[in-house]
C-alpha cells in the first residue's frame, strides 16, 4: 500500500507505485487495469473536473461541449497560410474521461494495414493479430456480433448498434449504394470499406466514457486515488529517471513520487507539452525558453498530425430534420423521447451514418471516411444549426501526409502550447480533400435523395472547378478532433517511446496515450487509444510481476 511521507498531498506525502498524469481515454483505463490485482498503488491525476455536468452523459450534447470551458481545454491551432491563416477551435477534454467525455462517441478500429504498417515500422508486438485481442478484451458490443473474430462481448466499454436512425440516414445508406459504395454492416469487422451505420460507445441513454466505463468501477478500490483539479506542471526526474510529479491543486503545488513508474497520458497535446516543460524535448527550442535541458529528445512534439474534414451542406424539402427537432416544442418532444424512452435526437452522435471510401482506382484500402448528419450547419461547422431544415456531410484522409508540431511557447504551464497540425501542406492531402468533396456529391446527387429535393448551399453550385473545391476546403475545413503522433513510438532518432512505451533514455517514464502513435489509424481515434492503454496495461504488469 501507499506509504505516508512528509507534506504534500491533503496533509501527507504519499508515494505510489504508479502515478498516471491524465485521466482521459487512456489514463482510466489504466487506472482500472492497474489496480485490478488490490495491491498496486495508483495515484490518478486530472486538471479537470469530476464528470458531473449533465450535458457529459447526454450523447448529442458533445455538440454544447466543443467550447466549454468548464470541461475542455478549447485550445486553438497557430495560424496558417494553407487553411486561411484561420485560428482553428482544437477542443480537448479537460474532466475525468477526458476527450471520451465529450467526444462524438464513434467506435472506429482502424484498418488491419494500419496496426501491421506500426509493426513493419519496428514496432514490434503491435501488429494487428498483436492488438484485436485487446480491442476485443474492452469492448461490450450491444445489438451485433460476429463468429467471435472480431468482436467480443462483456468487456467494459459499452459499444451500441444505433438503431433509431433519422429516415435522411437511411436515404445516405442506399445512396451511398445507388453512388457505386457497397454496404458494410460492421465496419470493425473483416473490411472497413463501404457506406455503414456507425457504432457508438454508449449504453442505454448515456455516454460511455471511460470515466464511466473503466474509473467508476474502480473508484472503491483501496489502492486507488483520484484527484481532480490537479494540473501537473512538471516531471520529476533524478538523473535518468522519472521519481515522480510536481503538481498544483486548488492554488497548492504539491509533490509525488513514484515507486515504479510515472505513466504519461495527457494525450497529443498536452503529454508532449509536459514533457518540455520538465526539460526533455528539442534542446535549442528549451533553451530558448529559459527552460534547463534535461534530457535531449528532438521527436518531442513533432510528427503531430490529425484529420481535416471539409463538408458539403444542402437543404431539403418535405421532411423534419434535426434543424426544426431541435427548436420550440418539438425539442420538449425530444427532450421527453429521450427521459421516456433513451430514443430520438438526444442520443445522435456525431455521425449515425457514414462510410469509407477509395479516392481514387488502384488503392488497396479506404482512404477517405464520410460521416452524415440529418441536419445543415451554419458555416459548415458542427454545433451550429442553420435556420433552413437540410442535411451536412464531411469527408477526410484517413491517413494524412501533413506534419506539423507541438511546442511549448512559454516556461509557465499555464500557457498554452503552440498547436500546429500542419493540415493541406502535402500535396496528397490536398488531392484526397478534392476527391472527398467530389463523392460526396455524388451521393447526394443519387435518385434515392430526389424525393428531398436536394439543394447544395455550401460551398454552392458556383463550386466547380478543382482548383475552387480546394480553396473551399483550405477556408471551411476544421478538425475532427483526431490529433495523434507527438510523442510517436519506434526505433528511429525522432521516436519519442519505443514499443514498450518507455521514454527513449529514461526509466521510470512511459507515455501511453494516442500521441505515441506513429501514423494515425484509419478513422476515429479513441477505440484505437483504449485499445493502447490496454496492451500498455499488461507490458506493466510483466515489467513489475509482483
Amino acid at each position: 500500500m501507499a506509504r505516508k511521507r512528509a507534506t504534500g498531498l491533503g496533509e501527507q506525502q504519499v508515494e505510489f507505485d504508479y502515478i498516471i498524469v491524465g485521466a482521459g481515454s487512456a489514463g482510466c483505463v489504466l487506472a482500472n487495469r492497474l489496480t485490478e490485482d488490490g495491491k498496486s498503488t495508483v495515484l490518478l491525476l486530472e486538471a479537470g473536473p469530476e464528470d458531473q455536468l449533465y450535458l457529459l452523459h447526454i450523447p448529442a450534447a458533445f455538440m454544447k461541449l466543443l467550447d466549454d470551458r468548464r470541461v475542455n481545454w478549447v485550445y486553438h491551432t497557430e495560424p496558417d497560410g494553407e487553411t486561411g491563416n484561420r485560428s482553428i477551435l482544437f477542443p480537448r477534454g479537460k474532466v475525468l474521461g477526458g476527450s471520451s467525455s465529450i467526444n462524438g462517441l464513434l467506435y472506429v478500429r482502424g484498418q488491419r494495414e494500419d496496426f501491421d504498417n506500426w509493426a513493419q515500422m519496428g514496432n514490434r508486438g503491435w501488429s494487428y493479430d498483436d492488438v484485436l485481442p485487446y480491442f476485443r478484451r474492452s469492448e461490450d458490443r450491444i445489438g451485433g456480433s460476429d463468429d467471435g473474430t472480431y468482436r467480443a462481448q462483456g468487456g467494459p466499454l459499452a459499444v451500441s448498434d444505433f438503431a433509431d436512425h433519422h429516415p435522411l440516414t437511411h436515404t445516405f445508406i442506399k445512396a451511398g449504394q445507388e453512388a457505386g459504395l457497397p454496404f458494410n454492416p460492421d465496419y470493425n469487422g473483416a473490411l472497413q470499406e463501404g457506406v455503414t451505420y456507425f457504432q457508438q460507445t454508449r449504453r442505454g441513454r448515456r455516454r460511455a466514457s471511460t470515466a464511466r466505463a473503466f474509473l467508476k468501477p474502480a473508484r472503491g478500490r483501496a489502492n486507488l486515488k483520484v484527484e481532480t483539479e490537479a494540473l501537473v506542471t512538471g516531471i520529476d526526474l533524478d538523473g535518468r529517471r522519472a521519481t515522480g510529479v510536481t503538481f498544483r491543486q486548488r492554488g497548492v503545488e504539491q509533490k509525488v513520487t513514484a515507486r515504479l513508474e510515472v505513466l504519461l497520458c495527457g494525450g497529443s497535446v498536452n503529454s508532449p507539452h509536459l514533457l518540455q516543460l520538465s526539460g526533455i524535448g528539442q534542446a535549442e527550442h528549451l533553451k530558448s525558453l529559459g527552460l534547463a535541458v534535461r534530457h535531449a529528445l528532438p521527436g518531442v512534439g513533432e510528427n503531430f498530425h490529425d484529420h481535416y474534414v471539409t463538408r458539403i451542406v444542402a437543404h431539403v424539402s418535405g421532411i423534419e430534420t434535426l434543424n426544426e427537432a431541435a427548436r420550440g416544442w418539438r425539442l420538449a418532444r425530444e427532450a421527453l423521447r429521450y427521459v421516456l424512452f433513451g430514443t430520438g435526437m438526444l442520443t445522435y452522435s456525431a455521425g449515425n451514418g457514414g462510410g469509407f471510401a477509395r479516392s481514387r482506382p488502384g488503392l488497396s484500402a479506404p482512404d477517405v471516411e464520410l460521416t452524415f448528419a440529418p441536419a445543415s450547419f451554419a458555416d459548415g461547422i458542427i454545433g451550429k444549426l442553420a435556420k433552413e431544415p437540410g442535411m451536412t456531410a464531411g469527408a477526410y484522409q484517413l491517413r494524412p501526409e501533413s506534419r506539423g508540431h507541438v511546442r511549448a511557447k512559454s516556461a509557465d504551464p499555464a500557457t498554452a502550447p503552440a498547436i500546429q497540425p500542419a493540415y493541406l501542406s502535402a500535396e496528397t492531402d490536398r488531392q484526397v480533400a478534392v476527391a472527398g468533396l467530389k463523392l460526396i456529391r455524388r451521393i447526394f446527387s443519387a435518385p434515392a435523395f430526389q424525393p428531398f429535393q436536394a439543394r447544395e448551399v455550401l460551398p454552392g453550385p458556383d463550386c466547380k472547378r478543382d482548383d475552387e473545391l480546394l480553396d473551399y476546403a483550405r477556408r471551411n475545413g476544421i478538425t475532427v478532433y483526431h490529433p495523434v503522433g507527438s510523442c510517436k513510438m519506434g526505433t528511429d532518432p525522432m521516436a519519442v517511446v519505443d514499443p514498450a512505451l518507455k521514454v527513449h533514455g529514461l526509466d521510470g517514464l512511459r507515455v501511453i496515450d494516442a500521441s505515441v502513435m506513429p501514423i494515425t489509424v484509419s478513422g476515429n481515434t479513441n477505440a484505437a487509444t483504449i485499445m493502447i492503454a490496454e496492451k500498455a496495461a499488461d507490458l506493466l504488469k510483466q515489467a513489475h510481476p509482483s
